[in-house]
């Protein structure tokens, strides 16, 4: 039930949310979903439906992923006590030395180019996961996406537009880019079949891989030995000096050697309990511990003010999410500890530094056992909007980029999975794999003093930030693209959920809002101390009251923020649901 004075939720939602029995998909891409639901019907389970539809997500979101990326995910089977994290985030290879960028010339990790690219875990990941707990072989789980290579899939306007954008970048320094995605030396058009021969046949290599061994474990381990064995040809090809968003030529310190272990691995999950429920997230190589800090902040607060459809709330929440945002540039990174940053007293403390009026100042909490690490403050003025959909400049520096899947089947396992990394114009296109490796290096620092600095072997800190959540005997599946905006975006969602009252599909359809006042985790990493970027829909009141509260806020369209969905599974009825965004016009729930 929505809760006495909290904005109630639309009557009318832009499709509805689905129910039934037997498995629910949803995620960015239509045709993902509809895979991800093919599966479910030929009797897999959700965790073959999932990385079924992922590895389809490379080829009809290129511009948001691809298989030389990463992937973040949360997975529950049925009988299982407690989520699992899938972690599909590898690592700086050897070479990768804040000495050795610092010869180059640089102060910052490029954003786009090979001397970003850490090694590549997206595949790994999905290949581990299945190898786990699914049932199905990597031949059936691969044959969609093999198919949409080698015959096309039309081509979505945003990934034309990517293209188009980067275009003169791929003409004049990466020849190979340019064979792959401008046609006859011109932009694809929009909704045109687009191909891949090279990818099909790097997946058919793959599968044939597994073929044959009796034992479904070894073979789908002989599977991921052959994808290692494969993305040699890119450490060859990176290894020539090339463009980089910088403006200036480097060549990829990525090596063969750097891919001889499977990078995925499974980790335990961080919790906290946010109005009985629980709430699960990675740890602090990703930003997910901002949204448990986060909760526990708003927690014991009055419902008005949890409500993000009033000045009042919106205020609150935006002021929480600097804190907490702070928190992140401060003292998150791969090993870094973040339970301290959810401590009773930690968290009333940052619960007392919510003002009236909108903070200005970048404000780390001061923790007894370690000190702030302080990034530089580089302002720009600009506003990171958008649905989650990459902001992409002709240098190929991308911002704000990734896609999403869960799935939940009729046996209750869920799973929810953030693939990013990878994108068409991250780095040159490999001309016998048909894809280009991912630049999740950018996100660490040249400075031996932050906890997410550039070091071999370790993971940079990513902002991939899938959610499950426990409620009751409901299980929840969520999350959304979005670069620094991830966890954003879902905390009006879980507020709207878990205190108005709200449906999933309500949540999505609510207007929302985020904050640009942290460091952006994207080259040329900046930010913007009282930036607030809101949909229209939240209405003059709540926007002209922020702006009296001193949020200096940019209005952005009806429907520009975020590409949220969900799924979840009531224990106790075996009732299924799944909900998705209508922002970016792409994003499909499907179910029965």
């Amino acid at each position: 039930m929505t809760s006495p004075g909290y904005t109630p939720p639309p009557a009318f939602t832009t499709r509805p949310q689905l129910t039934g029995t037997f498995g629910m998909a949803a995620s960015t891409h239509a045709t993902a979903t509809a895979v991800a639901q093919a599966v479910l019907e030929r009797g897999g389970n959700a965790f073959d439906a999932a990385c079924a539809g992922g590895f389809v997500l490379h080829l009809v979101e290129p511009h948001l992923n691809g298989p030389g990326g990463d992937l973040v995910g949360l997975f529950q089977p049925t009988d299982a006590e407690t989520p699992t994290v899938l972690m599909g985030q590898g690592a700086a290879p050897a070479g990768a030395t804040i000495a050795h960028f610092q010869r180059e010339g640089l102060d910052l990790v490029p954003g786009a180019g090979g001397l970003a690219a850490a090694v590549p875990a997206a595949v790994d990941a999905w290949l581990l996961l299945l190898r786990d707990h699914g049932t199905w072989a990597v031949s059936d789980v691969l044959s969609y996406a093999i198919e949409y290579a080698e015959h096309g899939h039309p081509l979505l306007p945003a990934a034309a537009a990517t293209i188009s954008r980067v275009a003169e970048l791929f003409r004049d320094h990466w020849p190979s880019s340019a064979e792959l995605w401008l046609a006859d030396g011109g932009v694809p058009l929009a909704g045109g079949l687009h191909r891949n021969p090279a990818y099909a046949d790097v997946l058919r290599r793959v599968a044939a891989a597994s073929d044959g061994i009796a034992d479904r474990a070894v073979g789908i381990d002989a599977a991921r030995t052959e994808w290692r064995r494969l993305l040699a040809d890119a450490c060859d090809f990176l290894a020539r000096p090339h463009r980089h968003s910088s403006g200036t030529d480097h060549a990829a310190v990525i090596r063969a050697d750097d891919l001889l272990a499977a990078p995925a691995a499974y980790e335990h999950p961080l919790s906290a309990t946010f109005r009985g429920r629980t709430v699960f997230k990675a740890d602090a190589w990703s930003q997910g511990p901002a949204l448990l800090e986060a909760l526990r902040i708003l927690d014991p607060l009055p419902d008005d003010l949890l409500d993000p459809s009033t000045a009042s709330g919106a205020h609150t929440v935006i002021e929480v999410l600097k804190l907490v945002l702070a928190d992140r540039d401060a003292y998150f990174g791969d090993g870094a500890d973040a339970a301290p940053l959810l401590a009773d007293a930690v968290v009333a403390a940052r619960r007392g530094a919510i003002g009236d009026r909108a903070s200005s100042e970048w404000r780390p909490i001061r923790l007894e056992e370690a000190e702030p690490w302080h990034p530089p403050l580089r302002r720009d003025g600009g506003s990171a909007a958008g649905t989650g959909e990459p902001t992409v400049a002709r240098t190929g520096e991308t911002r704000g980029d990734t896609c999403h899947i869960d799935v939940v089947d009729r046996w209750g396992n869920v799973v929810s999975v953030t693939p990013s990394g990878g994108w068409l114009q991250s780095s040159p296109t490999i001309p016998s794999l048909g894809f280009c490796l991912g630049t999740r290096l950018q996100m660490c620092w040249l400075d031996e003093a932050s906890p997410a600095a550039l070091r071999p072997g370790r993971r940079p800190r990513t902002t991939l930030s899938p959610t499950l959540v426990h409620d009751g005997n409901t299980r929840i599946a969520m999350g959304t693209p979005g670069g620094d905006q991830q966890d954003q975006w879902q905390l009006p969602m879980l507020l709207r959920m878990l205190v108005g009252g709200y449906t999933a599909q309500q949540a999505i359809d609510a207007p929302t809002l985020h904050t640009t006042a942290m460091v952006d985790s994207f080259w040329p990493r900046t930010w913007d101390p009282t930036g607030v970027v809101a949909e229209n829909r939240l209405g003059d009141a709540v926007l002209q009251g922020l702006a009296e509260r001193g949020h200096h806020v940019t209005r952005v369209g009806d429907w520009s923020l975020g590409r949220l969905s969900a799924v979840g599974v009531d224990r106790s009825t075996g009732i299924l649901w799944g909900a998705a965004n209508p922002r970016g016009l792409q994003g499909y729930a499907a179910g029965r």
